[in-house]
C-alpha cells in the first residue's frame, strides 16, 4: 500500500520514503504510536500538557522520528513562550526545513485532533514511556545474545558487561528522572498550586464542597432511599442538564461514563423520569452506558478504571454500585487495591462517583442522629480513600430522608432534610428547614442561637449545633444572601449577640 503523504513512516528509519519500510512484528508490542499521537495532540491543544507530561516522557521517548522531532519542536516553542497550535509549530518547522520530514502541515492538523482526552495526557506519556523502555531493554538483550554467540564468548565477561549494562541503565533513569521511582514527581509549587485546592468544586461551594475535584463522591445508603435519584440529578447537571442539585451548584463535564452493574434496567427507568425528547442529543454524545458486570473487577485491575474512561472519552465515571465493581467488600487488601485504581483514574484527570451500601441488619439510628462511617459496608480503607461521603437515612421508598455528610472536603452540609419526588426523579430540600428561608421569615434578624434552635428543634441548643449555625450564616453573609450586625460589646453571649438580617440585594432579587 503507497502511503499517504500525511502518515510518516511507521518504523525508526529514514525521515521520509514514499512507501514504509516492512513493519518489523517484534516491534508490535514495543510501540503505541496512537499513544503517541495522543500525547502530542494534547500538547499542541494546551500548552500546559508540555509541563505535565515532560518529566515522564524523559529523552527518545517516541517510537517514530517524526513524533521525537514534533516533540522537541514542542519543548523549544514553549520554552520560549509561543503557542504550540498547529499553525504556530508548521510555522517553525518549515523555517527549518523540517515540514515535510514530519508529515507535512496536515499531520501536524491531524494530530491534533487524535487526542481522545486531553485529561488524560499523562497517561498516554506514561504508555509512551513504557514502550521506549521496553525498546531499550530489549536492545541490551539482543546485545547480550550477540555476544553469547560469538567464538570463545566468556561468561564471567558477558554477566559483567550485563551488570554494567543494568546499572547504567539504572544510574540513567535515577539521574534523568525517568523510570518508575519518578514518573509523578512534582515540584513543590506545582504541588501546591495544581493540586486542585483551588479549583472551583464539582458539586457545591469552595466553603461547603460536596464534591471536589480530584477526590472521589461515595453516596451510602440502605436500598430504596433514593441514593440513584440524587445520583442521577448530579450526572445530569455535570451534562448541563440543570445548574444545581440541592441548591447548591453543580461544575459541567465533558462526557460521562455510567457504570450501570446493578440491575441496570431500573437505573434506566429512574433515570427515565428525569428526562425528555429534548435532551437526547446531549444525552447520545455526552453519557454512555456500561450495563452489567464488568470484564474484571477493578481491584484486580488496577488500570480498569482510566482504561475504561480513555476507551470511551469520559472525564467523569459513576460506579453504580460499588459491590460489583470489587470481588469481596470486606477484604481490607482489595480495598487498598480498588483505592489504588480509583487513585490512578483521579490523578489521569477522572472525576469518581461511587454509590455504595451500608452494613446488613444495621439499626438505623434515631431520626436526624448524625450516622458514622462505620455504618458504611465493607472495608474501612474504601472511606478512607473517599475524598467525600454523603449517608442517606431513611426508610424504603419513603420521600422524607435525611442527609448527612459524614466525611466533608471543606465545611460540612447538612444535616438536610430533603424531599424526593419519586415521579419526576427529583429531590429538593425542605424548605421550613433552609437557612435562608428561615432567615427571611424573621424580618427583625436571628442571631446563632435563634437559627440553632429553628434547625436542631432544641430550646436549648449544644455548642456543635451553634457552630454548625454560625457556619452556615457566614455563609450566606460571604454569598451576599443576608447581612451582619455586630453586638453590643460586653453583652452575655459577647459575638454570639450578632444578628443576621436576609440583604436588601436578595430582598430586591426576591
Amino acid at each position: 500500500m503507497v502511503q499517504s503523504r500525511a502518515t510518516p513512516p511507521e518504523t525508526p528509519s529514514a525521515p521520509w520514503a514514499p512507501g514504509p519500510p516492512p513493519l518489523d512484528a517484534a516491534d508490535e508490542p514495543l510501540r503505541d504510536v496512537d499513544a503517541e499521537r495522543a500525547v502530542l495532540g494534547a500538547c499542541m491543544g494546551n500548552a500546559r500538557v508540555i509541563d505535565a507530561v515532560r518529566h515522564t516522557l524523559g529523552e527518545g521517548a517516541f517510537y517514530r522520528p517524526a513524533h521525537e522531532t514534533v516533540w522537541q519542536t514542542l519543548l523549544a516553542l514553549h520554552s520560549e513562550g509561543k503557542p504550540t497550535d498547529p499553525i504556530v509549530l508548521v510555522d517553525y518547522l518549515r523555517a527549518r526545513g523540517e515540514v515535510d520530514r514530519v508529515g507535512g502541515a496536515v499531520y501536524m492538523h491531524q494530530l491534533c485532533d487524535a487526542v481522545p482526552s486531553v485529561s488524560g495526557a499523562e497517561y498516554y506519556a506514561q504508555i509512551v514511556r513504557e514502550k521506549a523502555d521496553l525498546r531499550r531493554l530489549r536492545t541490551c538483550a539482543l546485545r547480550t545474545v550477540h555476544l553469547t554467540q560469538e567464538p570463545g564468548a566468556d561468561p564471567d565477561t558477558i554477566r559483567s558487561g550485563v551488570e554494567t549494562d543494568m546499572r547504567a541503565e539504572r544510574e540513567l533513569a535515577l539521574a534523568s528522572g525517568q523510570g518508575r521511582l519518578s514518573r509523578f514527581i512534582v515540584d513543590g509549587w506545582r504541588f501546591v498550586t495544581e493540586s486542585g485546592a483551588a479549583q472551583t468544586p464539582l458539586w457545591g461551594t469552595p466553603e461547603q464542597t460536596l464534591w471536589g475535584s480530584g477526590e472521589s463522591l461515595m453516596i451510602v445508603g440502605p436500598p430504596g432511599v433514593g441514593k440513584t435519584t440524587l445520583a442521577h440529578q448530579v450526572v445530569l447537571a455535570r451534562l448541563g442538564l440543570q445548574e444545581t442539585v440541592l441548591n447548591m451548584p453543580v461544575a459541567p463535564c465533558r462526557r460521562v461514563l455510567y457504570l450501570a452493574m446493578d440491575r441496570p434496567t431500573q437505573i434506566a427507568k429512574a433515570m427515565a423520569r428525569r428526562v425528555s425528547p429534548e435532551h437526547e442529543a446531549v444525552l447520545r454524545d455526552r453519557l454512555c452506558v456500561w450495563q452489567g458486570p464488568l470484564p474484571a473487577t477493578i481491584d484486580k485491575e488496577p488500570d480498569l478504571l482510566a482504561d475504561l474512561a480513555a476507551a470511551h472519552q469520559a472525564d467523569t465515571i459513576v460506579i453504580d454500585s460499588l459491590k460489583d465493581a470489587v470481588s469481596t467488600m470486606v477484604d481490607d487488601a482489595l480495598a487498598v487495591a480498588f483505592h489504588n485504581a480509583r487513585m490512578r483514574a483521579l490523578r489521569n484527570g477522572v472525576e469518581v462517583l461511587e454509590l455504595h451500601h451500608q452494613r446488613k441488619g444495621t439499626a438505623e439510628a434515631p431520626r436526624g442522629q448524625r450516622p458514622t462511617l462505620d455504618r458504611v459496608y465493607g472495608s474501612t480503607w474504601f472511606t478512607s480513600g473517599a475524598g467525600s461521603v454523603l449517608f442517606v437515612a431513611g426508610e424504603a421508598g419513603d420521600p422524607a430522608v435525611t442527609l448527612h455528610h459524614l466525611k466533608h472536603v471543606t465545611g460540612e452540609v447538612g444535616p438536610l432534610q430533603v424531599i424526593h419526588d419519586h415521579e419526576r426523579g427529583t429531590t429538593a430540600v425542605e424548605p421550613t428547614l433552609d437557612p435562608l428561608a428561615i432567615l427571611r421569615a424573621h424580618p427583625g434578624g436571628m442571631t446563632t442561637r435563634d437559627l440553632a434552635a429553628a434547625l436542631s428543634g432544641e430550646t436549648t441548643p449544644g455548642r456543635a449545633d451553634m457552630e454548625k449555625a454560625r457556619r452556615k450564616l457566614e455563609i450566606l453573609v460571604k454569598a451576599g444572601l443576608a447581612k451582619k450586625t455586630e453586638g453590643t460589646a460586653g453583652g452575655s453571649g459577647g459575638g454570639q449577640q450578632a444578628r443576621y438580617h436576609v440583604s436588601n440585594l436578595h430582598l430586591a432579587a426576591s
